[in-house]
């Protein structure tokens, strides 16, 4: 016997947003359902996955990343040329070495990592700073003029930056990652910002902040959840767009990803950071996430694989 599913029609749409330029440019967003519900209407994209790299050789780096990445930690080019040979979709360069609370790097520095990334790889590239909203003014508009044209993704373009960050995007080409701190009214508000200052629809995503396992994912989720909700059932346009997730690094930070074999009968330290990475991620996924950036291979190989019989007909 045949069972018929229920089936909705929806009235808005995700946003169909380019990232990145040349051959290995992708498209994401474009969807007409809820995530994955392809037997109500389309999902014309796959959610993309990405791999962090950070700009300098970084301290207290979670041993199990140490592992796969150790011999190209001091070289952000080789370190990027690897996550691509992993099968990254994207490249995202973490500014750490700009801290002003740690070395505080200017934007020269940033500017060449970036440009020596750009050199190495084919693929999209995000750009990632600290979140000190003066410290990544300065440093992501020197990188978005020294890379115009490549459409970058630049974030966190947050709201006491968005006229500078959104200026930049808009004359040099790039993408701009709107970054609120998990709460859809100030997503919404951010992103009313950016259109109002001329920021084109077609160059926004949306980072509503991710909380890791443990951590705040529900929350994330919930924001998630009810952006997507409002994009397609109430057709609201400021929030039509794709959800980028930074996964990777919040997992990695956390006291269990760093806690040796057996610690607290938590089993082997390198597959529990891989379980949580990826239960981190495949969570996001169900509740919108159009771009992931994770750190271990091997969760990129396993969420890869869950998208993959998600999105097979």
């Amino acid at each position: 016997m045949t069972v018929e599913l229920a089936k909705r029609t929806y009235s808005g749409a995700v946003r169909s947003i380019k990232v990145g330029e040349g051959d290995k440019s992708f498209t994401v967003g474009g969807e007409t359902a809820f995530p994955f519900y392809t037997f109500e209407g389309e999902m014309p994209a796959p959610p993309r996955i990405g791999l962090n790299i950070i700009d300098i050789e970084p301290d207290g780096y979670a041993p199990a990343l140490k592992e796969v990445y150790g011999d190209v930690m001091g070289d952000p080019a080789a370190w990027a040329r690897k996550c691509v040979e992993l099968g990254a979709d994207l490249v995202q360069v973490t500014l750490t070495g700009t801290d002003p609370n740690d070395k505080n790097l200017g934007s020269d520095h940033a500017v060449e990592v970036v440009k020596k990334v750009a050199e190495a790889v084919d693929v999209p590239i995000s750009v990632w700073g600290t979140a000190n909203v003066e410290k990544d003014t300065e440093v992501l508009k020197a990188v978005a003029e020294a890379l115009d044209g490549r459409r970058l993704c630049l974030g966190p373009v947050q709201e006491e930056n968005h006229k500078q960050l959104g200026a930049a995007c808009l004359a040099y080409k790039h993408v701009a990652i709107a970054s609120s701190p998990i709460d859809i009214n100030l997503a919404k508000q951010l992103n009313v910002l950016l259109g109002n200052l001329g920021v084109t629809d077609d160059n926004i995503l949306i980072d509503p902040t991710v909380g890791g396992l443990g951590y705040g994912l529900e929350y994330t989720y919930s924001v998630m959840e009810r952006a997507r909700m409002a994009a397609l059932t109430q057709q609201d346009e400021r929030l039509q767009f794709p959800l980028y997730c930074n996964v990777g690094s919040e997992v990695w930070k956390t006291k269990e990803s760093k806690l040796p074999d057996g610690e607290m009968k938590m089993g082997k330290m390198t597959e529990r950071g891989v379980l949580m990475e990826t239960t981190t991620a495949t969570t996001l996924l169900a509740a919108g996430a159009d771009i992931l950036v994770l750190c271990h291979p091997r969760s990129l190989e396993l969420t890869r694989k869950l998208v993959g019989e998600l999105m097979a007909d």
